[in-house]
């Protein structure tokens, strides 16, 4: 692994840190937020037809950029230092991937350029529970995560025609504003069910008419928009095959998925660097008995710490990512694992080093720190992601273990 980033990499970075630290400060995170889409249109538009982080890893033949998941994990990175509200990890990380794993040709041309362009926006709806398993992060998925019928998620059923969509998922990323939906559903009963995914497009949508809710859910974090998404009777599109025989369903989703993580670890750490960054400042200047407190040994002993902790989650997510663009072993899952906890570690000892100050709702402290509670929630638990991880290197059942 060459441990050094190209100059192309390097200026990724720079000319997206620049922007953010321009147009996406606190206060800037805060009016956004209460945006109905969640999100500040005007930078997002910014993001996608200036710089391209929609289409950064799509192929350029989809109008993409042509780059790697490190590419789009060093932008995860960035704005994840500045909890930038956008689209980009429903649309980049989980709905673009999945479209171009297992779409068709004409699905592929029809919605990828749109998606590269910025046009088009994208939500995976699968219920909150299941996210992790679907993903193969914390479980196999190969089992019934998807649900079904009044046990929860969505069942699929082929009608004369074409396919339609019932049930419903909560606590989906985006899904109140996304143009279009991945949807995962069972289908063929109960003896032969299986789980597949298909397409609600924009028009398929308004053809449905008021067979689809969408209703935004107050979150945790509000930095990461998430709705409830209801089906009922709405017509859908079945993603590849027609058939859907030969659909590797549950592969796809865990490729994504082990690229997801990685990305997502980057965001955590950039947050994590970042909270980091701003406590070091603020004990560089905060006075106590005639003296900085930053110059205590104490505080001096718990910000390096977290230091190491920030940098070792660095280099995980790092090497994540450069994994998944090698087709080496899957390791998304640990290297999440590790940046969420460096994210809730110093997240936490930001509020407390910051005093009476870090507990206030003006502070951005609390920001970080609902992004590490919110994060964690939805992507873990730690323990979990760790747990599948051991399982799946077999580190405890006797088996070879590969170093």
């Amino acid at each position: 692994m060459d441990a050094t980033f190209t100059a192309e990499q390097d200026e990724i970075r720079r000319t997206l840190r620049e922007l953010l630290l321009k147009r996406c400060g606190p206060e800037e995170v805060r009016a956004a937020v209460r945006t109905a889409d969640g999100y500040d249109p005007g930078l997002w538009e910014t993001l996608a037809q200036q710089l391209g982080l929609p289409g950064l890893a799509l192929p350029e033949a989809y109008g993409g950029v042509g780059c790697t998941t490190t590419e789009l994990a060093l932008a995860a990175e960035e704005m994840g230092r500045a909890l930038a509200p956008s689209p980009l990890l429903a649309t980049a990380v989980f709905g673009a991937p999945l479209v171009l794993g297992l779409g068709g040709a004409g699905q592929r041309a029809a919605l990828l350029p749109r998606i590269a362009a910025g046009e088009l926006t994208a939500a995976l709806v699968v219920p909150a529970a299941a996210l992790t398993t679907a993903l193969g992060l914390t479980g196999g998925n190969r089992g019934d995560w998807a649900g079904g019928g009044r046990a929860g998620g969505v069942q699929a059923r082929r009608t004369d025609g074409g396919w339609r969509l019932y049930g419903e998922a909560d606590q989906v990323l985006d899904g109140h504003s996304a143009d279009l939906l991945v949807v995962a559903a069972h289908t063929g009963g109960f003896a032969r069910s299986r789980t597949l995914l298909f397409l609600v497009r924009e028009d398929l949508r308004e053809h449905a008419g008021e067979g689809a809710t969408r209703v935004r859910q107050t979150s945790l974090d509000e930095t990461r928009s998430q709705s409830r998404i209801q089906f009922r009777h709405v017509e859908a599109e079945l993603l590849g095959d027609p058939e859907g025989a030969d659909a590797d369903v549950g592969g796809v989703l865990a490729r994504v998925g082990d690229s997801a993580a990685a990305v997502l670890a980057a965001e955590a750490v950039g947050g994590a660097d970042r909270v980091l960054e701003r406590t070091v400042e603020y004990v560089k200047q905060r006075e106590q008995f005639g003296r900085a407190i930053g110059s205590f040994q104490a505080v001096k002993h718990r910000l390096a710490d977290l230091y190491v902790q920030v940098q070792g989650a660095r280099s995980a997510a790092y090497y994540a990512a450069w994994a998944t663009v090698e087709g080496r072993e899957r390791v998304g899952g640990l290297a999440l694992a590790q940046a969420l906890e460096a994210l809730r570690v110093c997240a936490s000892e930001a509020v407390q080093l910051h005093g009476g100050i870090g507990f206030t709702w003006e502070h951005e402290a609390q920001l970080y720190f609902k992004r590490a509670a919110g994060d964690e929630l939805l992507f873990g638990p730690v323990h979990r992601l760790r747990a599948y991880a051991a399982q799946e290197a077999r580190l405890f059942g006797g088996g070879e273990v590969l170093v």
